[in-house]
């Protein structure tokens, strides 16, 4: 790879935009040459040229692939059906590329992903910012040298918005937990869980097409359990219009024998510790305590712009995996995990039990109801 690195745009205006500020984000990068911009979208495409800077635009993601050729492209629409075409079509090409989340939407497609990164020796790097924070890095010290104990069992909720609250809350914003899952708890092992929608368990008459291009959903309620290794369970639960407050719940519990920690998302996401073995503060008279990336009770260091900030290292890590052949934090098999997770809860629902992992239905399991 060159000193300065060539950078290609994919937007799609109207179908899920430029996601969470992935075209800009290679502005703040050094060497880096955005040297062309996609979006079918006239407008769309006329403001992105002006914040991104890009040297040249297109209607046409390949067309701009072949013409200006890049050796990274920032996938950044929000909306997932369009991202395995990007991807594969990136991939035969030798290009490496960030994506916005959620990968993909069925397993199925992941496999196309893990296989064309393989089969053509590229990168991809998804933006599960989290993934990249430094309070991450602090909160996973704290569980590797016991601070709260041996870990016991993950708790999950999703955002449980009057809108999104169940499946769709579960695809959208639960992927990011269960990302976390799998970095903290390891690989799931089996899932069991039920998706309801108005009281009753969910049918075909419930599944209808999924806004933002989800793919078939369904459930304004969701609960999940899944087993990891040395018989510990992660656990998600969405309940549609109970997220009533601010802050919310979303996030991660992570509960130990001697105490538990508490992790939101984001590349600064709030997190906090209790050292109580009884859960309870109100009964042990201990409190919790902040962490930050400095450590538990310090004051945060960083002054940035931390929603930018994500975006930039999840970038540099990307351009540093390719320079030295490794995979990028957070990459395409993980990706696939995630995609894993989120559809064996569709999948157990379905057969009314138990999956085990890999699982055997590769394809949306609402859509097989």
């Amino acid at each position: 790879m060159a000193d300065q690195i060539k950078v290609g745009i994919i937007g799609h205006t109207g179908r899920g935009d430029y996601g969470h500020r992935f075209d800009v984000c290679w502005r703040e990068l050094e060497n880096i040459k955005i040297v062309g911009l996609a979006d079918p979208h006239e407008g769309g495409r006329a403001a992105a040229m002006k914040r991104t800077g890009a040297a040249k635009d297109f209607a046409d993601y390949k067309k701009m692939m072949d013409e200006t050729k890049p050796e990274i492209v920032s996938i950044c629409t929000r909306h997932p059906d369009q991202h395995r075409d990007m991807f594969l079509a990136a991939a035969e090409r030798g290009i490496h590329a960030y994506m916005e989340k959620p990968m993909c939407r069925t397993p199925a497609e992941a496999d196309e992903m893990v296989e064309a990164a393989e089969k053509n020796n590229v990168k991809l790097a998804l933006g599960y910012v989290t993934r990249y924070s430094p309070v991450l890095d602090v909160v996973s010290g704290l569980i590797m040298d016991g601070g709260i104990g041996e870990v016991m069992e993950i708790r999950g909720r999703g955002k449980e918005d009057a809108r999104r609250g169940g499946g769709e809350d579960m695809l959208v914003l639960g992927s990011h937990l269960m990302n976390l899952i799998h970095v903290l708890g390891g690989e799931p092992e089996w899932c069991f869980a039920r998706v309801e929608e108005g009281g009753e368990p969910v049918t075909k008459k419930h599944v209808k097409p999924g806004r933002e291009a989800l793919g078939p959903l369904a459930g304004d309620t969701v609960h999940a359990v899944f087993g990891l290794d040395e018989s510990r369970i992660a656990t998600f639960d969405s309940v549609r219009g109970t997220g009533t407050g601010r802050p919310w719940r979303f996030g991660l519990q992570i509960m130990g024998s001697k105490g538990i920690i508490e992790i939101q998302t984001g590349y600064l996401p709030p997190a906090a510790i209790l050292q109580d073995s009884a859960w309870c503060p109100a009964l042990s008279g201990k409190k919790w305590e902040i962490i930050t990336s400095a450590g538990i009770g310090k004051p945060e260091p960083f002054k940035g712009d931390y929603r930018l900030e994500g975006n930039v290292v999840a970038c540099k890590d990307l351009i540093q995996a390719i320079r030295d052949d490794r995979q990028p934090e957070c990459d395409v098999k993980q990706g696939r995990a995630v995609i894993e997770m989120l559809n064996a809860v569709f999948e157990s629902h379905r057969i009314g039990g138990p999956v085990k992992f890999p699982l055997e239905t590769r394809e949306n399991a609402l859509g097989l109801l």
